[in-house]
């Protein structure tokens, strides 16, 4: 493996940990979409700065980029106050008209730059070793990983100094206002430490890349976890994964590096989503079938209850009594049996104690209704696999 390799590998694990702490904090707060309108919304602060500068190096272009983040995020915020649109419509009205500008002061006045459309969209992480950092005549490394790197250093000093103020205004604003903090501070400096993490990694990875790291992992680990701190770590990990794969499918396939890497986040989250414990797609389709079971249980239960003719209670007539399938009669008598909540003599079902103890509770609760009863019924009755 080369030094350029181990570089670009190097750069991306940097974007996607500084991606991933401020992304953690946004899928939280349900505003993922507002790191798509920063890293698109900034370029007209990237063309700005280098009209002044004239130097794409410029530590200026950084600093204009990350303003116009927080112009994009503070427009969004007033347009939603208005209350006559929702905030996905103020990011949808107000990312692509910034972004606009952008592309009309590039195709106006940079033609002969290196600042085109598709690099700024893109990005080409490959080319990233090429653009070396000198320090007294010595090469340092690639700039990208010095931007990106201090980047790092200084959010995870932010992250640590303000975790609890961040993890309050983020579950309760109106507690952490109560409590002395402020929610408006808090928020606009989670938004320009985005912005500014935004514009470190554009040059290097493109803003494609750079909403997928922040969003994806942590979307994945949302899945995963009610914990922050697991959250964050878990987020971290499959950037930093999805990142080195990523760049092994891009060399395999001889494909786009940010393109490779992209499509293995969306690869991850496909498969957190299906598989998640508690929140994946089957498990949840799989408790939905419990819980339908459960309810056709207590609605046999609650049959047996209510009917003493032995007619009524003949195995053979339950499908013609209670409406069901015979699959679905087998289903409801095996479990009913498996937890002796009735019994079968001569083909007639009867409730054991157990069994009728459960359906008074049912029918108690029916008619009381009372909050607290279904939740000791839950882990007594609804709950219960055998």
């Amino acid at each position: 493996m080369s030094n350029a390799q181990i570089e670009i590998q190097l750069i991306a694990s940097l974007v996607a940990i500084a991606c991933a702490i401020p992304g953690t904090f946004l899928v939280l707060r349900k505003m993922a979409m507002i790191s798509d309108a920063i890293s698109h919304s900034i370029l007209p602060g990237i063309v700005i700065g280098f009209f002044i500068t004239q130097d794409l190096n410029s530590p200026l272009l950084i600093f204009l980029a990350a303003l116009t983040g927080i112009i994009t995020v503070i427009l969004v915020e007033q347009i939603q106050k208005t209350g006559l649109v929702k905030e996905d419509t103020a990011i949808g009205l107000v990312f692509p008209a910034l972004f606009s500008i952008g592309v009309i002061l590039i195709a106006k006045n940079a033609n002969d730059v290196h600042l085109d459309v598709d690099a700024v969209l893109l990005g080409e992480l490959a080319f990233a070793p090429f653009d070396r950092m000198f320090l007294f005549g010595a090469d340092v490394g690639p700039k990208s990983l010095w931007i990106i790197g201090a980047i790092l250093i200084i959010t995870l000093v932010l992250l640590f100094m303000f975790f609890k103020e961040l993890k309050l205004s983020t579950f309760d604003s109106g507690l952490a206002a109560s409590l002395g903090f402020s929610p408006v501070v808090i928020h606009y400096g989670l938004m320009t430490v985005s912005s500014v993490t935004t514009v470190g990694a554009f040059d290097a990875v493109g803003a494609i890349l750079v909403v997928a790291l922040m969003i994806a992992p942590a979307a994945a680990a949302y899945l995963l976890t009610t914990d922050l701190k697991k959250m964050l770590l878990l987020a971290i990990l499959f950037g930093i994964f999805s990142a080195i794969s990523g760049y092994w499918v891009a060399h395999w396939l001889d494909a786009s590096i940010a393109g490779s890497m992209t499509s293995m986040l969306g690869l991850l989250f496909l498969v957190v989503y299906l598989f998640a414990p508690n929140k994946g797609l089957i498990a949840v389709i799989y408790r939905e079938k419990q819980q339908r079971i459960e309810v056709s249980l207590l609605s046999f239960l609650l049959h047996l209850k209510n009917h003493v003719e032995l007619e009524e209670r003949h195995v053979n007539h339950l499908n013609e009594h209670i409406n069901w399938q015979n699959l679905r009669s087998k289903t409801v008598l095996d479990l009913a049996l498996k937890n002796n909540m009735i019994e079968i003599n001569n083909k007639i079902v009867s409730l054991t104690e157990k069994g009728d103890v459960f359906t008074s509770q049912a029918i108690d609760y029916i008619i009381t209704n009372e909050d607290a009863q279904i939740e000791d019924m839950k882990a007594d009755f609804f709950l219960f696999r055998g």
